[in-house]
């Protein structure tokens, strides 16, 4: 039986059912296991707080969510307090090489597979992780740059950024402290 998402959820006044309907069409549902084929599916209020527990989990957003947000971290030496998208970008993809001051950018990325570096380059570059590798590659490989400096997690991002002077990363907000400085993003 296909899954529906119901779009109109309704109380009986007084019996405690829901009566459970998605546009014209009548849909079965299932109350304590045992499936309902009236041509309105009811439910007893066991199944009525399932429903609304649900959608106060899908509707509510979440606290860790604003914790989990990947933010660009920098050497607190560096005067740069924003970049744009593609500065951002470039620097990333080892074509920009220097601060807009003309300090030297020293990369530090997390490994391709790991989710953070995911989300980043996803959500705050707009290119897929193996995209920025085969950029690496190809400037490695042709001999005219170099790879980023790959860590193996973020604590060891956060001591290699805060120690390093113009060194740009990124980082979970649970792993910012007063080492680094977040650096925006126009």
């Amino acid at each position: 039986m296909q899954d529906v998402l119901a779009s109109f959820v309704t109380l009986e006044a007084g019996h405690g059912e829901v009566i459970v309907q998605q546009g014209d069409d009548h849909v079965d549902s299932r109350c304590r296991g045992a499936l309902l084929t009236q041509p309105w599916g009811r439910c007893r209020v066991p199944a009525l707080k399932r429903l609304l527990l649900l959608s106060l989990l899908l509707l509510t957003p979440s606290a860790s969510a604003d914790e989990h947000q990947v933010s660009l971290v920098a050497h607190p030496d560096v005067d740069t307090r924003s970049l744009t998208r593609d500065n951002t970008r470039a620097i990333f993809a080892m074509r920009q090489r220097t601060w807009p001051d003309g300090q030297a950018v020293r990369v530090f990325v997390l490994p391709n597979n790991h989710a953070v570096h995911g989300r980043f380059t996803k959500e705050r570059l707009a290119v897929y992780p193996h995209q920025l590798q085969l950029a690496w590659d190809r400037m490695v490989f042709s001999g005219t740059g170099q790879a980023p400096n790959s860590v193996s997690n973020q604590s060891e991002m956060l001591e290699r950024i805060a120690t390093t002077p113009g060194a740009l990363g990124y980082l979970e907000r649970e792993y910012l402290d007063d080492r680094v400085q977040v650096i925006s993003m126009e």
